[in-house]
């Protein structure tokens, strides 16, 4: 059996982040493991330090439960370099080069109006992007067949 991943973004704002990857990949916040009925009662067997909260972290999932879930966590540190891993969201539907590049435009506008940037664009082919924090990711159109 292949093993699943989760993906971890630390960050300064998690709410923002939260907020923005939500609307980015259709995820929803990730309910709290059982037994546990809020994000406050499970993260409270932690003792995290009183300056920590629930605001300080966001876990998000597909609700199709396809993707990997997505950890958002604060760290002190800021961010100070390019990724060394980014994530790349392909733009679903089938067409010619000139419709899948449309929608791969679409999508760049719609997250830009979500709190992203465009860093550069490879016309035809994808948009490299950033998250109102500075995480770059990709834009870009499905493979044709296969995973």
């Amino acid at each position: 059996m292949a093993a699943r991943i989760d993906l971890t973004l630390d960050c300064a704002d998690a709410k923002l982040l939260a907020a923005f990857w939500k609307t980015a990949l259709g995820y929803v916040d990730e309910p709290p493991p059982p037994p546990f009925r809020t994000r406050e009662e499970w993260l409270a067997q932690f003792d995290l330090p009183e300056d920590e909260g629930v605001d300080d972290a966001a876990w998000l999932c597909d609700p199709d439960g396809a993707g990997p879930r997505l950890s958002i966590l604060k760290v002190p540190e800021p961010k100070t370099a390019k990724n060394r891993l980014h994530l790349d969201i392909r733009v679903p539907g089938h067409g010619g080069p000139a419709e899948r590049w449309a929608r791969i435009r679409a999508e760049a506008e719609r997250l830009v109006a979500a709190g992203g940037a465009v860093l550069a664009e490879f016309d035809g082919h994808h948009v490299v992007m950033a998250d109102p924090e500075g995480n770059e990711f990709c834009v870009a159109a499905a493979a044709a067949s296969g995973p």
